[in-house]
């Protein structure tokens, strides 16, 4: 089922979330779903506070990203529950990012190259991982929805006065959604 994305200004989007317990909800169907509304809304992450779920839970599918111009990803399509950032080093680069739930608006935002993360599978099988390049900045920024942090967050004071007007329109409805939306305060 496809779920409507939560827009920009929605109070969820800037909660840190709470842990999930194995038998806290009927999980298997929420991922299923989540994933079925990132591929509607052609997205490779997407994070449960997005779809107004207050949970550690995010899913990302960095296939889309291999191509000509990536010939050496190798793409990455995972679920992670309950995830942890155990560490973040390596060079800081620069991406040019956009989020599902504040469409219309691309920014450049620098991260490390190389993570290190602990997380739980859908079946609960815990796992250590460490993911580099896009693999790791896809990651990271669904781990900062998680912790109620979006990517505008990490831009140049000057870059934020520059979309303000952008930010307050997707928060108000005034743009149109090319995938199924819910605006909410």
């Amino acid at each position: 089922m496809i779920l409507p994305i939560i827009a920009f200004g929605a109070e969820v989007l800037r909660k840190k979330c709470r842990e999930i317990i194995k038998d806290d909800l009927k999980i298997d169907s929420l991922i299923e779903n989540m994933y079925e509304t990132m591929y509607a809304a052609q997205g490779v992450g997407l994070a449960a506070p997005q779809i107004n779920k207050s949970f550690r839970l995010f899913i990302i599918d960095t296939n889309p990203f291999v191509d000509d111009e990536n010939p050496d990803l190798v793409g990455c399509k995972k679920t992670f529950i309950n995830p942890k950032i155990i560490s973040a080093k390596g060079e800081i680069w620069s991406f040019n990012e956009g989020c599902l739930s504040i469409p219309e608006v691309r920014e450049d935002v620098s991260r490390k190259s190389v993570i290190e993360i602990e997380y739980y599978d859908k079946d609960f099988k815990k796992h250590i991982e460490t993911y580099d390049g896009l693999n790791a900045r896809v990651i990271l920024h669904e781990y900062d929805h998680i912790e109620g942090v979006l990517f505008t967050d990490k831009i140049s004071p000057l870059r934020k006065r520059m979309i303000k007007g952008k930010l307050k329109d997707v928060s108000i409805g005034k743009f149109e959604p090319q995938y199924k939306m819910r605006i909410t305060k």
